[in-house]
Order: structure tokens, then sequence, then C-alpha cells
């Protein structure tokens, strides 16, 4: 079977991992861009992922039986529609359904429309209106906590939580001014009360009709201990049966998961891919921060190290509407992914630093590569400002958490930066 994964990441280092260790039949596998780390157990092709029609072109002359998509980007732009159109089999939400987190606002209108949970908000249509609602004080006092987000596609970079007025304003600037995101990512704003609790990430496979959950995760976005600095695209990740119980993850299935998915059906984009649902778990319930439309990085290191079922049948069960069918079992472990960095992300990072250690190895600890390149020599170099995600497992978070980070201080290169504090989480007030 030949499969071909859209991505270069370290997420997509895990899919290729996952399908390469649970596939219980022959799997040829390439990766669209790739990445040296990937290029280990796949063929690397030299397309970019938003390259849609050349990556059709692909898989098309290389009788790709399978193509499932990694980033948001290339499903935003309607990779899925095209491919279909094509008679390609491909894994992914079409560019309709893709909306849920290609644009917030989209987003937001659509929990509201069909009850889902989440934070009060208004969408604004330009940098003036936002200022305006801000000065009325639409959303409380001067001192009140607001969340400012830019409408569009932002790699992780376009929320802001402000803690006062002042800085809420600051925010609406520094979106809307091209100095954090893209502009067109701020076209619209949308602002939020802040919501208080403890973050979750919730992740289904889904097949337009059936869905099958994945072990709840969370993520540490800030780049500093005690999520503490700027937001990144993501500096950690576990999965651990404290994360939601089972009471809480009943109560979210039921008000949460089933009534986003009856909603896509119903305004007739039924949802077939990775649903990820960014959560906060208040005092009064479980809420909706985000919907993602394909796996997280760095959540999916942390996921697939517990998959004991074969990847490649669960994709082709997605694809064909057959997930039902499928008995999806995962470990009952614990898993950490510890994320290593360039100096300087997650603003701008230099490349090309010599890294060492990756020959060694622990057992139960899997490293993930997501920015790096070979030398002519055969050098490992960094080549992003995310790099590595060292993930372990273990009967316990604290196993993980211990193998990860005995892994982590193996690793070496000028100006590593990592998390010394994942797996724990404070209280988001």
């Amino acid at each position: 079977m030949r499969i071909l994964v859209i991505g270069s990441g370290g997420r997509e280092h895990a899919i290729l991992w996952a399908l390469n260790k649970t596939s219980g039949r022959p799997v040829e596998l390439y990766c669209a861009p790739g990445n040296a780390g990937i290029a280990e157990i796949a063929q690397c092709v030299s397309v970019l992922p938003t390259d849609i029609a050349r990556l059709a072109d692909f898989a098309a002359s290389h009788a790709i039986d399978l193509t499932f998509v990694g980033p948001e980007a290339p499903l935003a732009l309607g990779i899925v529609d095209e491919f279909e159109r094509s008679g390609l089999t491909i894994v992914g939400p079409s560019s309709s359904a893709a909306r849920l987190e290609a644009s917030k606002g989209f987003a937001k209108d659509f929990m509201r429309r069909h009850g889902v949970p989440t934070a009060k908000y208004r969408i604004v249509a330009s940098a003036d209106e936002a200022l305006e609602m801000l000065a009325r004080g639409d959303f409380g006092g001067s001192e009140t906590p607001i969340v400012v987000k830019a409408d569009g596609l932002a790699a992780g970079k376009g929320v802001i939580i402000a803690e006062s007025r002042q800085v809420a304003e600051a925010a609406v600037r520094s979106l809307t001014d091209g100095s954090i995101v893209d502009s067109l990512a701020a076209e619209k704003i949308v602002l939020e009360e802040m919501l208080v609790g403890t973050e979750a990430s919730l992740l289904a496979f889904c097949d337009g009709r059936n869905y099958a959950l994945m072990p709840a995760a969370r993520d540490h976005k800030r780049i500093g201990d005690g999520d503490t600095g700027a937001n990144t695209g993501g500096m950690g990740a576990i999965t651990d049966e404290s994360v939601l119980s089972q009471s809480m993850l009943s109560r979210i299935t039921r008000e949460i998961v089933e009534p986003t998915l009856a909603g896509a059906s119903f305004e007739g984009f039924p949802f077939r891919g990775v649903l990820f649902i960014g959560l906060m778990i208040t005092a009064d319930g479980p809420k909706v921060l985000e919907y993602n439309v394909r796996f997280g990085d760095p959540e999916t290191q942390a996921i697939l190290v517990r998959l004991q079922t074969d990847l490649a049948d669960i994709f082709e069960s997605m694809a064909r509407g057959r997930l039902s069918e499928m008995d999806v079992q995962w470990s009952a472990q614990s898993s950490a992914c510890v994320v290593l960095a360039s100096a300087g992300y997650p603003g701008k990072y230099a490349a090309g630093a010599r890294i060492s250690g990756l020959e060694r190895a622990i057992d139960n600890v899997e490293v993930f590569h997501a920015g790096t390149a070979r030398s002519q020599t055969g050098e490992w170099l960094t080549a992003g400002g995310r790099v590595l995600g060292v993930t372990a497992t273990g009967n316990n978070l604290g196993e993980a958490l211990d193998r990860s980070y005995r892994r982590v201080q193996m690793i070496h290169w000028e100006g590593v930066q990592y998390r010394r504090d994942i797996g724990t989480f404070r209280q988001l007030a």
C-alpha cells in the first residue's frame, strides 16, 4: 500500500512513524515535503503542502493509494475537494468543513447555531471597530481580561490573552499591523470573554457519520516555564487519565462532540478527518476554545505513541465511511512530549546549529523531527523554530516525563531551549 502524508513537521513524522509501526501489511511511505528525520522512514517529495495541483499529479502518477493531510493550510485551500474531483483517495475535511478552523468567526457562529458551549464573543470587521467596542466597555471594565483573536489561520500565533483593556487594544493593533500574523489572517477580529478553568484537547477520527475518540491531551503553548512568555505552536503535550475524568469525557461527548458533528452534517459539510476540540473545563462545565480540523502538534506525538490499532486501516475506514467497523485500541499508559526549540523561537531564530546526541536511545522514547536537516557530511542540523519532539510512554505520567527528560538531557545544540515543567499546569484565572 502506498501512502502519501502531506506536511513537514513533528506531527507528520509521528504519523509516518505510526503507519510504519502499526501496519500489518507492507506500506510504501511518501511525505511532501518532509524533513531530514522523516527521510529515515519515508521518501520525501519536494512539493509544498499548498501546491495542490502538483500534489494531485504526484499522487496520480505514483499510484498513491491514500493521502493524509497534516497541516491546515492545504485543507483550507481545498486539497480534499481537488483530490476527490480527480478520483484520488484522501483523508481530511472538505474546504467547507475546514472553515471550522480557517475562520474563528465562522466557528463561533457555528457553535452558537448548534448550542455548543463556548465563550461570549463579538466579531468585528476592522481594528477601529474593535477599539471602539473595547472603549465602550462591551467586555467589562478596564481591568477585565479579554481574548483577542485573528479570524484566519495564523500558525498558532493569532490568539492573545489580554489582562486589561489597554493590553487588548495593543493586541488588536499588533494583530492588524502585520507584525505578528499575516494581515489577511486579521481582516476580521474576534473578541471573547476570557474563560477560567483548566485546558484540555480532545481529538477524534471521523468519517462523516461515525467517530472514534483519542486519548485526551493537554498542550503547553507558552514558551516559558509557568506558562509565561509568548504563545508558540506548542512546547509540549501529555496524555494521562488525569486530563479528563470519565464523567467529564461523557459530558463533552454529549454536549460538544456529537452536536458538532451533527451540526456539520446538517449544514451540508459532513466532517471527515481528524477533529480537534480545544476545551476549557470551567466551573459551569466544558466550553470550546477552538476547533482545529487536523491533528495538533505536538499533541499528535503524545497521542500516537499509545496507538495499538493499524493506523493505515483507520485511515482507510475514514475514507470509506466505515469507521464504525473499527475497534480503535490505545495502550493504558501515559505519555509526554517535550519540544526542543531553537534560540529566539517563537521570534526570529537562526538555523544550521549542529545537533549532538541523536544517536543515543532510551527504551519507550521516540524522537520526532520537526525542523532538522543533514549536512553534506551527515551531521544533524537545526532547520526550524521547533526542532525535535522527545516523546515517551510510561505506566504513569511521572514515568513518562522522567524518560522524556532523561532523553532530552542527551541532546544538545548551541542555544537549545525547552520547558522544564511539561506535565504541570496552572488553572487559568
